[in-house]
This record gives C-alpha cells, sequence and structure tokens, in this order.
C-alpha cells in the first residue's frame, strides 16, 4: 500500500475504485467496504484507493469538542496497510477543503484528481459542504460524470449495527468484549514507557507507565484489564490499571502495566499494549496491604482468563 498525504499529490493514469470516510477503529462493517473495494478493483484490473483525512473534521469545525478517537493516524494506517489497497491518501482537513461543495467534490475531487470509475461507499454517507452531499446527489453526479456508485447497507452484529461512536461508547463503558467483537481485533494503546513513582516494586507488582503522546486518543473507562504486548519480537501478558490509583493518593491519570514473569527494563520504550478483557473497575482500599491482596487476586483472575482464553 501506498500512503499519500494529498489529493493534489495523488497522480493515476489508470481509473481507480474508491472509497470514502474517516474509518476510526477501521471495525469490522469498515473491513467489508474496503474487502469489497480491493477484491472488485483487482476483478476489473483497477486500482483501489481509500481516501481519508487528517486532521479529523471535527478537529477542525469544532475545535471546542475533545474528539476521542479509537485509533491515532498512525495507528489506522498500520490496519489499512493489512487490507490489500493499492493507495491510502491521506489528506489534510481544513476549513477551506470543507467549503467545497458536493458537486465542487465531486467533480474536482472525484473525477479530476482520482480518476474514479467507481464509488463504494457505506450507509448513509455525506459529503461536501454542511454534508449537503448524499447518495442521491452522488448517483445523479455520477451519471454526469460518468462513474459508478455503490452504496452497502448498514453492517449489523445481533441486529445492531456497528458504528465507530457505539464502540467508542462500549469502551468508554467498559463494555471492551463488544467494542473487540466491532472492531475485529483487540483494541490498543500505543505509547513509550516514562518514569513513575516506582510504587508498584514497591508492592512486588512493578509496572511500566505508558504515556500517549497523541491527546485525541480513546482511553477507555478506569479500571483494570487483562493485556498483551510485543516485546522484542515475544508476545507477553499482564495487567493494566488505568486511573488515578485513589488508594496511594494519586493526583493524576495514569496507565501501569505489570507484565506476568518479565522483568527486564523497558524504559523510553514505545510498547502497544493490546486490551484483552475487562477485570474490574477501579477500587479505593483501605490500605496499601488491602490493595496487594486484590492485587494478587487480580493477577490470579487475569491468569485463568488467559490460560482458557488463549
Amino acid at each position: 500500500m501506498e500512503v499519500v498525504h494529498s489529493i493534489f499529490d495523488f497522480i493515476s493514469p489508470q481509473k481507480t475504485y474508491v472509497t470514502i470516510g474517516t474509518f476510526d477503529g477501521v471495525h469490522i462493517g469498515h473491513q467489508k467496504i474496503i474487502q469489497k473495494l480491493v477484491s472488485e478493483a483487482k476483478a476489473n484490473n483497477k486500482k483501489s484507493v481509500l481516501l481519508t483525512f487528517f486532521p479529523h473534521p471535527r478537529m477542525v469545525l469544532q475545535k471546542d469538542v475533545n474528539i476521542e478517537l479509537i485509533n491515532t493516524i498512525e495507528e489506522r494506517t498500520a490496519l489499512l496497510a493489512k487490507t490489500g489497497l493499492d493507495y491510502l491518501i491521506i489528506h489534510p482537513f481544513s476549513k477551506e477543503f470543507s467549503r467545497l461543495t458536493a458537486l465542487d467534490f465531486v467533480r474536482d475531487v472525484l473525477v479530476n484528481k482520482l480518476n474514479t470509475s467507481k464509488l463504494i461507499i457505506g450507509y448513509d454517507h455525506h459529503f461536501g459542504k454542511n454534508r449537503e452531499g448524499n447518495i442521491e446527489q452522488l448517483t445523479e453526479y455520477s451519471q454526469l460524470y460518468d462513474f459508478s456508485v455503490e452504496e452497502i447497507p448498514a453492517q449489523d452484529i445481533d441486529n445492531v449495527a456497528v458504528s465507530s461512536t457505539k464502540i467508542r461508547r462500549a469502551l468508554a463503558g467498559g463494555a471492551l468484549k463488544t467494542a473487540n467483537n466491532y472492531l475485529g481485533y483487540p483494541f490498543s494503546l500505543k505509547g513509550t514507557v516514562v518514569n513513575g513513582k516506582q510504587l508498584g516494586g514497591k508492592i512486588g507488582f512493578p509496572t511500566a507507565n505508558i504515556d500517549v503522546e497523541e491527546s485525541y486518543k480513546l482511553i477507555p473507562k478506569t479500571g483494570v484489564y487483562v493485556v498483551q504486548s510485543k516485546i522484542e519480537g515475544i508476545l507477553v501478558y499482564g495487567m493494566m490499571n488505568i486511573g488515578n490509583r485513589p488508594t496511594v493518593n494519586g493526583d493524576h491519570q495514569t496507565i501501569e502495566v505489570h507484565f506476568f514473569h518479565f522483568n527486564a527494563d523497558l524504559y523510553h520504550q514505545t510498547l502497544n499494549i493490546e486490551l484483552l478483557y475487562f477485570l474490574r473497575d477501579e477500587q479505593k482500599f483501605n490500605s496499601v496491604g488491602e490493595l496487594i491482596e486484590q492485587l494478587k487476586k487480580d493477577e490470579l483472575t487475569a491468569k485463568n482468563y488467559l490460560s482458557n482464553n488463549i
């Protein structure tokens, strides 16, 4: 997959099959659209193109909104690279770009820049200034500019439509199993291991403190999770706490991972932590001794889960 960082840098003399969207999460609904795009493009000797935007439009148009995204742009790119796409175009979204009318977008972007032969979009897709464009207008413009349009209906799991919004809500509510089922892969947090207060080591549970750089990255509900991470090519399991450490008077939210049977120096390394199972809510204990006892129970529960599910 070739990554292009602007529609103005994209050149294809060959006709293309295109899909457009934010694709936050690259969830199973997104994956179905992309699989269809890639397979049809190959079958018709065309190039497959996915056009997405960064920053997210809401970051630009609603700056007062504290948006939280399932993926960083780097994570989204890595997920899309696995799909077989020929091209990923990440176009910088701006207020100026948002003012393109639906007709301008179709003519100037889809036709003149992307050389679109077929557009495949998800259910209820809107585009152009004030999101005025819809499937009816696309169908009308496609006849004018000689390309075809196909809309894929909403994808369901147990009759519940999959959406990035529902996945975000599931993660915020601690419904990790639901979120991971919708995503089709484990939700993850990626960050650098930084110095902490080293309290975990003093109570027999040394932790790696993870600093997630991107302020827009969604941090799931506070609590304790079963996790895995590949470190120097080896898959390592552990448990992670997201929270304020109320038992030891923590003053800000931290993300701390205790790996089982692993004690190498991880400072300044970048780790990708995959969340497998939500163990429990964060609690305040009456003493550090009670906290230690609970952590022992958490470790046993986590290892039981891993032995039955991995």
